[in-house]
């Protein structure tokens, strides 16, 4: 596997900060007493996870394929670059922009846990943290794509990076062909999270109009 190597002190998230843990008490406790529908929090989440955090992701996606100076520079420095997006933080600390190319496709995995950069991605998919996900990225990548349905040609190769506590990694997706002159807010519409993690791709039937 290529990317990121093991030769340090692989410090993960393996446990709730005193902060989460007093959050998960509580949330258990609300459920508990009543207060909250397990059904409700749960689609909360769900927005947090796939809508609102990865939009900033998008926003950087859109702005490195339209800006080609921003694009450099997110490739020199992401964490730099991202925090000229006003991202950072937590999870953030140090962010790799890995760039797509017809030759290469890129795919982001944890190996030991579910280290994720959430300034940039939001909350991490379950099956981001799911043990057959973190053990079949590196053994079968190509496979692991066509769990998800993407299907790669046969000459790009797949590269893998694994995320560390120390260094979290974005996937800059290619801009798909037929969206020239698009504006940067709807080219941000068609980022997926996924497309970020690299088991996905940007599809333009996802295209939000702009904002009138």
């Amino acid at each position: 596997m290529s990317g990121h190597h093991h030769d340090h002190d692989h410090t993960h998230d393996n446990h709730y900060t005193p902060i989460e843990a007093r959050v998960k008490a509580l949330e258990t406790l609300m459920v508990e007493k009543g207060y909250v529908d397990p059904s409700a929090l749960d689609a909360i989440v769900e927005t947090y996870e796939t809508k609102v955090g990865p939009r900033n992701g998008a926003r950087i996606v859109a702005r490195a394929w339209t800006d080609p100076a921003y694009a450099e520079r997110l490739k020199a420095d992401g964490t730099a670059a991202v925090a000229e997006m006003g991202y950072g933080g937590r999870g953030g600390e140090h962010i790799v922009a890995c760039f797509n190319t017809p030759e290469e496709h890129n795919l982001i995995v944890c190996t030991l846990c579910s280290c994720y950069p959430w300034p940039v991605l939001g909350l991490p998919p379950v099956w981001y943290k799911s043990p057959p996900y973190r053990a079949k990225a590196v053994i079968d990548p190509r496979g692991t794509l066509a769990d998800f349905g993407v299907s790669l040609p046969e000459g790009q190769r797949i590269r893998v990076w694994d995320s560390t506590a120390e260094t979290r990694f974005l996937v800059i997706p290619m801009r798909p062909a037929g969206t020239e002159g698009w504006s940067e807010e709807k080219l941000a519409s068609i980022v997926s999270r996924d497309s970020m993690i690299g088991t996905g791709l940007p599809r333009i039937e996802d295209a939000v109009e702009d904002a009138r």
